[in-house]
């Protein structure tokens, strides 16, 4: 948490750097289309249930039935335990994690996009 606190921190203060050394009369919405956007995930993160796709039970049921086999899943919620965000929230930090080293910035939080792939199954 805090190193992505960090992180934006340091973001907010280089993009106020820029806006006040910038000397075009260029409107800040053309400013904001040149700038690059951010790197996808290549398909690798699910971004509706914040985990990579390879261990998505919800986009790949197949995968269920190994992690019901390994004892973990959380009946409650339908998910592996392992995953469920709701009776351990520490594990959304920990997919997050991944992400973070993996891209070099936060994942979108989990359930507020939408699929940009095909479910399988």
């Amino acid at each position: 948490m805090l190193k992505q606190f960090s992180l934006l921190l340091m973001v907010v203060a280089g993009a106020a750097y820029v806006a006040g050394c910038n000397k075009t009369d260029e409107p800040a919405a053309v400013i904001a289309a040149q700038t690059p956007a951010a790197p996808q995930d290549d398909g690798w993160w699910c971004a509706e249930h914040g985990v990579p796709e390879e261990v998505c039970t919800r986009c790949n049921p197949k995968l269920v039935a190994n992690f019901k086999a390994k004892g973990d899943w959380c009946t409650k919620h339908d998910c592996p335990e392992s995953q469920c965000f709701i009776c351990h929230p520490e594990k959304e930090g920990e997919f997050a994690a991944l992400y973070e080293a993996k891209y070099g910035h936060a994942p979108p939080k989990p359930g507020t996009g939408e699929h940009e792939h095909e479910h399988n199954g």
